[in-house]
């Protein structure tokens, strides 16, 4: 049972993350803070229990607000890169006391998965290797997963919109009313054009994109906007998708 006081903090809490959300100035601060900070690669400076996790904190922190409330049997993660994601989520796992995480990528470098397989949380992961869109994957995932309704999904590899919007279709079945399908790097539409001049995804394709493609014709699915207005800085504006019915 929730306390008065307890009551009366989460009350003030969510006025005043409306207000955040509704301060215009605020707002470009926190993007002018976010653009300075991405020149010197902020996001590449954490580490979760060893691992490079290539996130902000205040994203990490989101997810972590998630996983406790939705007590997920599993998180399914396509992009393991050097394995901070899929250690974080095992380790929130192992700190529920159930559940497992399901890492894709369509290249595991083979460093990367001796440390992964090595780490203390590998007894929650398991990882495949291949496209996350292709069939043989998806099998591989809904094999594992089958009979279980409380599922996370997250998506953080190829950013392409076209890559992206495939995902979203594969991958949304798998979340039922109540969990969330988070979608990162949405963040790349609203960065400066020449942010991504090296990368194949940039302004007008990329994840952010895709998630308002994706919204036009699937209505289990709203952005939660109550998280955009805590964080103000993050990587993924727009792309905490709380599905709404089954």
């Amino acid at each position: 049972m929730i306390s008065n006081t307890l009551k009366e903090f989460y009350i003030r809490n969510d006025s005043n993350t409306k207000k955040m959300g509704d301060d215009i100035n605020f707002r470009k601060k926190s993007k002018e803070w976010f653009d300075i900070a991405n020149k010197y690669e902020y996001s590449y400076h954490f580490t979760w229990m060893g691992r490079p996790i290539i996130q902000y904190p205040q994203d990490i922190i989101a997810t972590q607000e998630i996983i406790w409330s939705v007590q997920p049997d599993f998180i399914i993660e396509t992009g393991i890169a050097h394995g901070g994601g899929i250690t974080f989520y095992a380790s929130m796992l192992e700190l529920i006391g159930k559940g497992e995480v399901i890492g894709i990528d369509i290249d595991i470098r083979m460093h990367n998965r001796e440390l992964i397989e090595k780490h203390p949380m590998f007894k929650r992961m398991t990882m495949i290797e291949g496209s996350s869109i292709s069939d043989n994957v998806l099998q591989q995932v809904k094999s594992k997963v089958k009979n279980k309704n409380r599922i996370l999904v997250c998506l953080d590899s190829n950013h392409k919109h076209d890559h992206v919007l495939k995902e979203l279709t594969l991958y949304s079945p798998f979340v039922k009313k109540g969990s969330y399908l988070i979608v990162f790097d949405t963040i790349i539409q609203d960065m400066p054009p020449n942010f991504s001049f090296n990368r194949p995804w940039g302004q007008g394709d990329n994840p952010k994109t895709a998630v308002e493609a994706f919204l036009k014709i699937n209505d289990r699915f709203v952005v939660d906007k109550t998280i955009d207005n805590k964080l103000q800085i993050s990587v993924a504006p727009g792309g905490y998708l709380k599905c709404i019915k089954d």
